[in-house]
């Protein structure tokens, strides 16, 4: 894997785990199906102005949108608001680079080497060491909405590399349109809310929030994530998601002061490691 995709996959995690942050601040003050869909509908209304539509079969391009806009996030979005701490969510999600890795073997017959294997086995240890640390304030149901959410990102990965798009702008925009009616008709039948409106003027601080999640987590992110998706192996890419809870936690922590325990911050460690034997390979097992 080339260094400068290297950088690009630590970038979007970081982006991604920031954006947990804006999430809780969003979700705190409006329905969390309604924030989801005006992530979607922000993040599509520019882009379709000024990309085509890519080349890809329309199911793919309907299913990877549903997939991740209504499934993925409208999931954690809800999860979070009722009450699974962030932080947490971010490291918790992080399942979905084993049903990334499962989809990928059922759908491509993509085959794991043994030094990704082994360094999946590492960070694993260390996801399991920051959930035990955290395990005792995690509310059973947004639990596991959090794991639905993740086995929805996994797909939706696996969506992304069968469609092999070539204009990563175009496929983020336009899959994007798919999401917010069904997320707007949600929030009109679970969250009482009028079809796409909120119920008063939101703060500034919920529409910065939107919009970091519209612009840079969805156009920006999205983007990077499929184009290292096309260029590497499933089993390559989807491991740098685990520095995703790294950068999630220290940053909820930041804002909303979620603590990190010592065993926390062991189990952060070994993803470090189990990334770094990931990317640089089995030499570093010698």
């Amino acid at each position: 894997m080339p260094f400068t995709h290297i950088l690009l996959a630590i970038l979007v995690s970081a982006i991604y785990g920031v954006a947990f942050v804006a999430i809780k601040l969003s979700v705190t003050e409006l329905p969390p199906l309604l924030v989801t869909g005006y992530r979607y509908l922000f993040a599509a209304l520019p882009l379709v102005f000024f990309v085509p539509v890519p080349k890809v079969p329309v199911r793919l391009l309907v299913a990877y949108g549903v997939t991740q806009g209504v499934l993925m996030f409208g999931l954690i979005f809800s999860a979070i608001r009722l009450g699974m701490p962030p932080g947490l969510a971010s490291l918790v999600v992080q399942m979905q680079v084993f049903f990334t890795v499962l989809f990928s073997v059922i759908a491509f017959g993509e085959k794991p080497r043994r030094h990704e294997v082994v360094g999946a086995i590492v960070a694993i240890g260390g996801i399991c060491l920051i959930g035990f640390a955290e395990a005792e304030i995690t509310p059973i149901v947004p639990f596991l909405m959090v794991i639905g959410s993740a086995a929805a990102w996994g797909l939706a990965n696996v969506i992304a590399k069968a469609a092999k798009p070539t204009a990563m702008l175009g496929f983020v925009g336009w899959s994007s349109l798919a999401a917010p009616l069904p997320l707007f008709l949600l929030s009109m039948l679970f969250e009482g809310t009028t079809f796409g409106l909120p119920d008063h003027v939101p703060s500034m601080t919920a529409v910065f929030s939107i919009a970091f999640l519209a612009y840079p987590t969805t156009v920006f992110n999205f983007a990077a994530w499929i184009f290292l998706l096309r260029a590497h192996a499933a089993a390559t890419v989807t491991p740098f998601a685990l520095l995703i809870p790294v950068f999630g936690m220290a940053s909820t922590a930041l804002v909303f002061g979620e603590t990190l325990t010592p065993l926390a911050a062991a189990g952060s460690a070994l993803i470090f490691l189990g990334l770094a034997i990931n990317v640089f390979g089995w030499r570093l097992l010698r």
